[in-house]
């Protein structure tokens, strides 16, 4: 039983390792719409608020909702496009209505979705969870080089920060153990961000512009509107996102040794449909398990809920108090690289784990490896060669995770049992003449 100390020293390192994907979200919609310093400061508020909200839904759960596995959800990256195109072409009410509908619809389309389980076999999983990782891999880099756009992007000092910043997660993992080890990431981010400080990349500027206290209240950018156009949209970006949970549970289950069963995925997915709707509500974001936390997971070798009660906690004090969440962006990019570079490996090695269980002699199986993750990083490293198709087909092609397992199922589809039912058939074909006979 971990004591509240080490509860909360562990949820703060969750929280710090999606922190940055949680507001980087809030941001780029916040800039692309030319909202004011005050509404970004309330899009990150309500993000992170509910963010702590989804992700106790989801840990603690209830008979029909939440996987009540140690998982924490934040905003998917898969939204930050449509929402833009949404409220740019009407208004930030149109795109909380959809998502709230988008929303409802997840509540009721999870039963269906489970039901898609028998198409998930071992060498799915394991090449799903694979595709995951590997498709984190280039947001760890841009992070590394100093964050994707940024003036001083691939400069030396960027790099020797990320490769200190892993150094020093490496070492901790590598002499000692327990709960310093659990918390090698928290202090390789700490460590680095003093170096980062000493190097002036610090600056506390957000920190004191940031106010003490701010409340979260409902439709602060209006009465939700409904367009059909914008509905079908976020309905089909949170399929996308459901393909992704999907795998996510996969992955925590192989690495708390809890078997994930039909049911389970059901629980979660109508979790993470309340959780959007939430997002809706408080003109936050539709939210997903993220995959990075998968990773510190299976780093730290801490499975407990309880740590993911607290970083949900902390998630909700952070969103009330806008000074303190501040204070966990000064993190410089390069240092969260470095951790992320240890994280998202963990994934990838996940996977590779998984799929050593499975008999790679049997050419079906080597060839759904093979192909969904060849597919799926490619798509994750070249997007642009979908620019040319229809904005839907570009959405879901675009995302390496949904094109790898869309790849894997139909793989396993036709070349397992597609021939293990043709097979059957001209066995007993055989039988029926030789009885006939």
């Amino acid at each position: 039983m971990l004591s509240k100390q080490k509860v909360v020293t562990l949820g703060l390192q969750h929280v710090l390792a999606m922190y940055a994907g949680a507001v980087v979200v809030p941001l780029i919609i916040g800039g692309a719409l030319n909202l004011t310093p005050a509404q970004i400061a309330y899009l990150i508020a309500a993000d992170l608020f509910t963010c702590g909200i989804a992700t106790l839904l989801q840990v603690i759960g209830t008979r029909y909702t939440g996987i009540r596995l140690p998982v924490v959800l934040g905003c998917t990256f898969t939204a930050v496009g449509p929402i833009i195109a949404i409220a740019s072409t009407s208004n930030l009410a149109t795109a909380y209505g959809a998502i709230i509908v988008s929303g409802i619809f997840v509540v009721l389309a999870a039963p269906l979705f489970g039901k898609l389980l028998k198409f998930f076999p071992t060498v799915v999983q394991g090449s799903v969870v694979t595709i995951i990782g590997l498709s984190l891999i280039p947001v760890a880099m841009n992070n590394v080089a100093g964050g994707q756009g940024s003036a001083d992007f691939g400069q030396p000092r960027n790099l020797l920060l990320a490769l200190g910043t892993l150094i020093v997660i490496l070492l901790i993992n590598r002499f000692t153990t327990g709960f310093i080890r659990a918390i090698s990431v928290l202090i390789g981010l700490v460590a680095g961000t003093v170096v980062g400080y000493m190097m002036g990349m610090v600056h506390f500027g957000t920190v004191s512009e940031a106010s003490w206290f701010s409340v979260v209240e409902p439709f602060y950018f209006g009465v939700p509107e409904f367009s059909i156009v914008a509905i079908i949209t976020m309905i089909l970006v949170n399929i996308i996102s459901m393909a992704e949970s999907t795998g996510v549970y996969f992955a925590l289950g192989k690495t708390t040794n809890t078997e994930v069963s039909k049911q389970d995925v059901v629980k979660g997915l109508r979790g993470e449909g309340v959780a959007i709707v939430l997002g809706g509500i408080f003109n936050a974001f539709p939210y997903t398990a993220f995959s990075q936390n998968v990773g510190l997971v299976q780093l730290s070798g801490i499975k407990s809920r309880d740590v993911m009660i607290g970083a949900g906690g902390i998630l909700i004090v952070l969103g009330l108090l806008p000074k303190l969440a501040a204070l966990t962006t000064v993190i410089p990019n390069p240092v969260l690289g470095g951790a992320m570079v240890a994280m998202f490996g963990m994934v990838v090695a996940s996977g590779i784990n998984i799929l050593s269980q499975v008999d790679l002699r049997q050419n079906e199986n080597l060839l759904i490896a093979a192909c969904s993750i060849a597919v799926g990083l490619g798509s994750a490293a070249v997007p642009s060669m979908f620019d040319q198709l229809p904005t839907m087909m570009k959405m879901l092609l675009q995302n390496g995770i949904v094109t790898g397992s869309l790849t894997a199922v139909v793989l396993n589809l036709v070349l397992v049992h597609w021939n293990k039912n043709l097979q059957q058939a001209m066995t007993e074909n055989k039988t029926t003449v030789s009885e006939a006979s």
